[in-house]
């Protein structure tokens, strides 16, 4: 795991705990610093302070998202909880639109925060590392990130591809909204956020080229991929 925090005593604190609760820690200060572990180390995890003295953590961010998952030795799929002071919706909305896989606002209780890192890391540990997801004329590709329709490829946006992702995994299983945002987004709940309505919107918009619809919507219940394999 890399803890990346410029704040000494923070990061001295959520580094001794992370070791004594059987992680591996490897500690980083700055944005450049940050992207040097992480290619070096090969982490399961990262937290992110979002206030960097050389740079901001969303830029952080932003590279290890748009990362190859080859040349540059970054998994762009790499799990990645926000350790942040600003609390606003905004800053939270912001911060998962650019692919936080959750979103801890400081001040923080130690044992929340490991029971996040642990959830993270279980549904992480869950989805395929390598190989293609073939549906029909969809492959998505988590590796890589890349994803293809009927041989073409479709840019997606970071959470438009978690959501896809998540979808494929079980493509004729209904996954339920709760299921999603708390899976995807990382949401307790579901309130009246009209967020994974939006994504699946666009995300069904972009692979209409297909010869059957897929992100298929059950009314009051969830989504799924496809009706048929």
């Amino acid at each position: 795991m890399v803890v990346v925090e410029d704040d000494q005593a923070i990061a001295a604190y959520l580094a001794d705990n992370l070791a004594a609760d059987g992680f591996a820690v490897t500690s980083a200060r700055g944005a450049g610093e940050a992207l040097r572990a992480i290619e070096v180390r090969g982490p399961d995890l990262v937290l992110l302070d979002l206030v960097l003295g050389d740079g901001s953590g969303l830029a952080v961010l932003d590279r290890v998202r748009a990362a190859d998952g080859l040349a540059s030795r970054i998994d762009p799929a790499l799990p990645v909880i926000v350790l942040s002071g600003r609390a606003s919706e905004a800053d939270r909305v912001r911060g998962f639109a650019r692919g936080a896989d959750d979103y801890v606002v400081k001040p923080f209780a130690y044992q929340e925060l490991l029971g996040r890192v642990r959830a993270v890391l279980r549904r992480a540990g869950g989805r395929p590392a390598r190989g293609a997801i073939r549906v029909g004329e969809l492959s998505v590709e988590p590796e890589t990130r890349q994803v293809r329709l009927a041989g073409e490829p479709v840019t997606l946006a970071a959470k438009e591809f978690a959501l896809l992702q998540a979808l494929a995994a079980n493509p004729t299983r209904v996954y339920l909204k709760n299921d999603l945002l708390r899976d995807v987004w990382g949401y307790a709940s579901i309130g009246t956020t009209r967020t994974l309505d939006a994504h699946a919107c666009r995300l069904r918009r972009k692979l209409s080229g297909a010869g059957r619809p897929f992100v298929l919507n059950v009314r009051g219940v969830g989504y799924r991929l496809t009706e048929v394999l």
